[in-house]
């Protein structure tokens, strides 16, 4: 039986990022993930995360940041927010924040890319490349089963293993969920006119549609909100079809839009773990929560997860605890439970603000909302708080 300090269950962005945060310790890590990505780079891909300063900040300390400029990313400077068939508009901007941008547009597959070149390179971290199919936790530590036949141990556990983790439901940790009653609709569209590196997002009755800045100036990646059977129809319908809705739906401000990719529909749930953090066991990124993604945000909250986790792991190290025993992840857990609960209240909230077409919610939204696009020091706040700084 292999034995280590730590055991990352998962080797997505949020668990690649935790193992490469722990570069400089003296832990012995395994990742261990069933199935490593092989998507080549060059293939451009319709999943994108919009990366706050915030976690950009991260992977520069992390050492990848200059890799994923040299692969594909965008950075953008403005935003834009409206709702269709109304006055209500408010856009954010650079201006008297110190900063060039705003943040960056990247493919998801290219921030793993990079994090597990960088992982593969830590002496710290053996890979392994397995399923787990047991766990049982002990006073000691905690003993993993592969589908490989192996066996390992380790101090602590982390479930960085997504919406559906395994690990969350090997030690029954309830999960909280709602279903938003729309699924999200994501590919790739080239647009008329140039996106001048202006992430938008439009809020109809029914729907929330985001295009956010790909490396072209005519590329876009968008993600369409609707309910199930509209965008069952729209990823089925020819391309042609397609553009007709999407340029409507886009108020035609970019002109005409043409797919460029497959269209793929998501169901999307909130959902929040009773715990983040139980004996021997810690949860990470999806695993741990997952938001409405109005504007591909979601990958920020678990970066933060794995920033904040790290963190504490040094902490408990230096301090000569067990890094494994609840008493000393209950930090990680109340803060990370705290900006969890903030994240999505305001997806939430922000949806149902633009959710129907009641005219007097309309009018209170316009009056709302462009009241707000005039106020600089509430705009200042709202960006700064999106940007994680």
């Amino acid at each position: 039986m292999k034995t280590f300090d730590l055991a990352i269950v998962g080797g997505g962005m949020v668990g690649l990022a935790l193992a490469a945060s722990l570069t400089d310790s003296q832990l012995r890590i395994a990742v261990i993930e069933g199935f490593p990505t092989q998507i080549p780079v060059t293939e451009i891909t319709n999943r994108v995360s919009a990366l706050n300063l915030a976690s950009q900040k991260m992977l520069e300390k992390i050492g990848v940041w200059q890799d994923v400029l040299d692969l594909r990313a965008t950075a953008y400077d403005k935003m834009q927010v409206w709702e269709k068939d109304s006055f209500a508009n408010i856009k954010f901007d650079t201006k008297g924040l110190g900063v060039s941008h705003l943040g960056h547009i990247v493919e998801n597959h290219l921030i793993q890319k990079v994090l597990w070149d960088k992982v593969q390179t830590q002496k710290n971290v053996e890979i392994i490349t397995a399923l787990p199919t047991s766990l049982g936790v002990t006073e000691s530590n905690a003993i993993v089963s592969l589908d490989n036949g192996e066996m390992l141990s380790s101090k602590l556990i982390v479930g960085a293993d997504g919406a559906n983790s395994w690990v969350r439901k090997q030690v029954d940790i309830p999960l909280i969920f709602r279903d938003y009653g729309h699924h999200a609709l994501v590919c790739n569209v080239k647009t008329a006119e140039s996106h001048q590196h202006c992430a938008r997002q439009i809020f109809s009755k029914d729907s929330i549609l985001a295009f956010l800045p790909l490396h072209n100036d005519n590329l876009c990646s968008i993600v369409w909100s609707l309910p199930p059977e509209q965008a069952k129809y729209l990823t089925l319908c020819d391309d042609n079809e397609f553009n007709k809705h999407l340029t409507v739906a886009f108020d035609n401000q970019l002109g005409l839009c043409e797919v460029q990719s497959s269209r793929r529909a998501i169901q999307l749930t909130a959902r929040y773990a009773r715990n983040f953090a139980k004996e021997r066991v810690a949860l990470v990124g999806d695993a741990a929560h997952t938001i409405h993604p109005l504007a591909g945000l979601g990958v920020n909250l678990g970066f933060q997860d794995a920033i904040a986790l790290a963190q504490e792991i040094h902490k408990n190290l230096a301090s000569a605890v067990d890094i494994g025993e609840y008493r000393y992840l209950r930090y990680y857990e109340r803060w990370r439970k705290t900006e969890a609960v903030k994240m999505l209240a305001a997806m939430q909230g922000l949806k149902t603000i633009f959710d129907g077409d009641n005219p007097l919610k309309k009018l209170a939204r316009g009056i709302g909302v462009t009241t707000t696009d005039k106020m600089t020091f509430v705009k200042e706040l709202l960006i700064k708080q999106a940007m994680g700084i």
